[in-house]
């Protein structure tokens, strides 16, 4: 067999339909277009966006109001760690991020972000947890437990004021 003799298979190939070459072909005059109007043009498709008159979609979009998170920017993402996670530290064990990180409970990456405890799972031993949030439920258990709870601060942005003129007031300034 050589190149040359390839072929496709028969009945997998379909002559293109010829349109507008005569009534008797049946695709003839109108070469299956219909009668007049926008679609029988030649370019006449319309797009995606038409909705018929009407102003579309994308025009309107900009006037919905109160759609999305405008303050996604400065929302807070927190891995959940629960009490039944930290069974591998033993005993009066100071449990901070950076443990979390080389137990393998928390990715490097999220181990630089931001850690909640929840109290689900029971802990039966005394430990020092150092996170960023706890449940009232964890917290409970783990001092119970006799061990401690130990918050690190998140860092807060100050809250802007804006004057009436629509610019952004001075932080500390009289007046503001």
């Amino acid at each position: 067999m050589k190149l040359s003799d390839l072929r496709p298979a028969p009945g997998s190939r379909k002559a293109e339909r010829r349109v507008g070459r005569g009534h008797g072909s049946g695709r003839g005059k109108t070469s299956g277009r219909g009668q007049k109007g926008q679609k029988a043009r030649s370019g006449g498709s319309i797009s995606r966006a038409f909705s018929g008159g009407q102003t579309r979609l994308s025009r309107r979009l900009p006037f919905v109001r109160g759609q999305g998170n405008s303050n996604a920017a400065f929302r807070k993402e927190y891995t959940i760690i629960n009490l039944a996670d930290l069974e591998p530290f033993g005993p009066d064990t100071h449990v901070s991020p950076e443990q979390l990180v080389e137990v393998g409970l928390v990715s490097s990456s999220e181990g630089r972000g931001l850690i909640k405890v929840l109290g689900d799972g029971e802990i039966d031993r005394a430990l020092t947890v150092r996170a960023h949030k706890f449940s009232a439920s964890a917290k409970a258990k783990i001092e119970a437990a006799g061990g401690s709870v130990d918050v690190i601060p998140v860092k807060e942005y100050p809250k802007t004021k804006r004057r009436k003129d629509g610019q952004q007031a001075e932080q500390g300034a009289a007046g503001a």
